[in-house]
């Protein structure tokens, strides 16, 4: 059976051709979830541990910090000297202190530096500290100083007064009022001059130079963004890491690197070479569709963007390019990447197409088959949106497969607009083989042809290439008889429990690249 030619709806500026011919669908690839990154997502942030501690609260944490874990675990991350235990303790305490502020959509979590990367800086800072502060303004270091030149630090007030003190006889010193009542005054004197004591040694060091390295190590980790997790910097200094850099970079072209330190407006390029860029690169996505290009310059479109506090229509239109770029070559990676931040530049009112990619989040989540997830979907939809051509399908979509209805789904998979079809290839493996296991229930035998209509294949060939990838070559027969010729016919009722069992392993893999 040919399918007749599907015509792109969606914007001409797209640098994307919607697909017009249907391919097999992309073997499902299952990855279970390795125990650490689950324990680490699992911790819950302070502010929402109740007085009940025996029934938590479940979290759903956004795909960016989903990612950020799997990478902190990537052993190609690994650095040498960060133990586990350790990298996982500051995994933990940064996306906790994040949680309790709700800043978690704030942080750039593909370029925030990793938590191994985080402790690696805190350690350099310290031993450069130890090292520096040492010797500064001519005085020795009291923690590092042999104690008989502590005495030779101290002023001439000081050995004054224990030189006073040491002529008193012991019977003199001994007040026996204060040792009776335990008089408050006696106490609190002390106390000040223990803390003075203290306060004395710290002042050897120079106050400046030790503001300025803190500064130094709080811009050198936290480039354009909130609060740090180890501490809770001045105003001045919060604000300096906040402001926008102005891009000077005339470059049309820039390779993607993850910022580990405050980037510099030669680095940068502005808005008006950016603007060029996203020309040059969708010319090139035509004419020579190398993905790998693509989507590390459009990478670094997105970075320059950020540390400029760029958030307009081009902004808009740069996420909904790369995202269905992302989405033709199936990396739901990069996708869902997109798809988090167009959801919060919708959400300041830009200009866009928000009811395209509202149709492509409710798709992907029945693809993650996240219920929490589609319930908060539903819930922030309008009657507007319920009622736009491409998220109603999308909602057919959903209501098919929740009422098992894979007659209605297969339509609704050819009649799929947009990029709405690639999505589905995501998940069209699965509902075939949920299908052809509800099918095997109630057919002993059927034809070749039938299975290619209902299951919505371009052929027969096609149909007979799935079936017998999935070990059912031996079910399927050639038949002739005068009313149909020659034809072939499978034997459902022999391969039912081929088909229960393989259903079952479809809905048990879980893959969380890019998941939400």
């Amino acid at each position: 059976m040919s399918l007749p030619t599907m015509t792109a709806t969606w914007p001409a500026y797209n640098a994307v051709t919607p697909r017009t011919t249907l391919q097999p669908a992309p073997a499902h690839v299952g990855l279970s979830s390795p125990v650490p990154f689950r324990s680490a997502l699992n911790s819950r942030p302070q502010s929402e541990i109740g007085s009940d501690a025996s029934k938590p609260k479940k979290v759903e944490w956004p795909p960016a910090v989903r990612d950020y874990v799997r990478r902190a675990f990537d052993a190609d991350n690994a650095i040498k000297g960060i133990s586990s235990a350790d990298m996982q303790m500051k995994l933990k305490a940064t996306i906790s202190f994040y949680a309790e502020r709700d800043a978690h959509d704030a942080i750039d979590w593909p370029t925030y530096p990793l938590p191994q990367e985080l402790l690696q800086e805190e350690r350099r800072m310290a031993a450069l500290t130890l090292s520096t502060g040492a010797q500064t303004n001519g005085h020795a270091n009291p923690l590092s100083s042999p104690p008989t030149k502590k005495r030779k630090s101290q002023d001439s007030e000081e050995l004054a007064a224990l030189q006073a003190d040491a002529t008193i006889p012991p019977w003199r010193k001994t007040n026996l009022g204060s040792r009776m009542t335990f008089d408050a005054e006696g106490h609190t004197d002390k106390r000040h001059k223990k803390n003075a004591a203290s306060g004395d040694a710290f002042s050897k060091f120079d106050q400046a130079d030790l503001d300025k390295r803190r500064q130094r190590f709080q811009l050198g980790n936290n480039s354009n963004k909130t609060t740090p997790p180890w501490g809770s910097p001045r105003k001045e200094e919060d604000d300096a890491s906040n402001a926008p850099v102005i891009g000077t970079n005339q470059a049309l072209e820039k390779s993607y690197f993850r910022l580990t330190a405050p980037p510099k407006p030669e680095t940068v390029r502005p808005l008006h070479v950016l603007e060029k860029t996203l020309i040059m690169l969708r010319q090139k996505w035509k004419a020579e569709k190398n993905y790998n290009y693509i989507c590390n310059q459009f990478k670094s479109l997105r970075q320059d963007l950020t540390v400029q506090h760029i958030k307009n229509a081009f902004t808009v239109k740069v996420y909904e390019i790369h995202a269905r770029i992302s989405l033709e070559k199936g990396d739901l990676g990069e996708y869902n990447q997109c798809q988090t931040q167009l959801k919060a530049l919708y959400a300041l009112g830009l200009e866009g197409k928000p009811e395209e990619f509202k149709a492509y989040r409710i798709l992907y989540i029945v693809y993650t088959c996240n219920k929490s997830d589609m319930n908060d979907m539903l819930a922030e939809l309008t009657l507007a949106d319920k009622s736009h051509p491409w998220i109603k399908h999308a909602l057919d979509v959903r209501s098919a497969l929740a009422l098992g209805s894979y007659h209605k789904f297969f339509k609704l998979y050819l009649a799929a607009e947009n990029m709405g079809s690639y999505l589905m290839d995501m998940f069209i493996e699965r509902e075939r083989l949920n299908a052809l296991a509800n099918i095997s229930r109630g057919y002993a035998n059927v034809t070749l042809r039938f299975l290619t209509d209902e299951l919505g294949f371009d052929n027969d060939e096609t149909c007979r290439e799935f079936l017998e990838s999935h070990g059912a070559q031996n079910m399927i027969e050639e038949k002739t008889n005068e009313k149909n010729g020659v034809h072939f016919q499978v034997k459902l009722r022999d391969v039912a429990t081929l088909f229960e069992s393989l259903r079952a392993a479809a809905f048990r893999k879980v893959d969380i690249k890019g998941q939400i």
